[in-house]
């Protein structure tokens, strides 16, 4: 049975599945819930998620939220083990780096998000204050990735996995979010050299002013 992804493409959780749904090769129907209209607060998707943030997932009668926990459904359920990896220590390495992506890495650069894209969008300004609370817990995590990064072209193995879509995912506009990545050089490599590279990644490209019109 085809995934049903109840989704916004232009949003950074709702493109990561649709990117790592391509990657696993796992088919998948979108079902629209606009973001800007707010209809990820509304029923009927309310029932769906209860928490009105976006995507959701149906297989049938199963439903399922988180991002993450999407894609580990989906890699496992078409038998992907090149995405997501089954032998133990390989798969806990994926998982580690999906756990730190939506505790900590996603939230640091959402503020970037918020306040260069969001706010100048709808007719506001970025708050220079908030920016700079955030740069020193931005600059340690990406650090860590930086590090992780200095002598291998992937997260996890040899190849693209579900990590990666995911770590990837929070940066996607780093361009236009102005993600202060210029001391990261190896994080710039992987992200500008790998992973936008990707089929998968260049599908589902969301382009400034959240669009996934590319631009006349």
């Amino acid at each position: 049975m085809t995934l049903k992804i109840h989704a916004d493409p232009i949003t950074v959780n709702c493109r990561k599945v649709l990117a790592g749904l391509k990657l696993i090769g796992a088919p998948y129907e979108l079902v629209h819930v606009d973001y800007f209209k707010g209809e990820q607060k509304l029923e009927p998707y309310l029932s769906l998620n209860p928490n009105a943030a976006l995507p959701a997932m149906t297989d049938g009668a199963f439903e399922l939220w988180e991002s993450n926990a999407i894609l580990q459904y989906a890699a496992d359920k078409v038998g992907n083990e090149r995405a997501y990896p089954r032998e133990l220590q390989a798969r806990a390495d994926v998982n580690r780096w999906m756990f730190w992506e939506s505790a900590s890495w996603f939230p640091s650069c959402y503020v970037f998000l918020v306040e260069n894209c969001v706010k100048p969008l709808l007719g506001g300004q970025p708050d220079p204050a908030v920016l700079d609370a955030q740069l020193a817990q931005f600059h340690k995590l990406a650090g860590v990735l930086e590090r992780r990064l200095a002598h291998q072209d992937w997260l996890v193995g040899q190849g693209p996995t579900i990590a990666d879509i995911a770590v990837a995912s929070a940066m996607h506009l780093h361009g236009w979010q102005k993600l202060p990545l210029g001391d990261h050089p190896h994080l710039v490599r992987w992200l500008t050299g790998r992973v936008e590279q990707l089929p998968c990644w260049q599908d589902t490209t969301v382009y400034e002013g959240f669009t996934t019109q590319r631009p006349a």
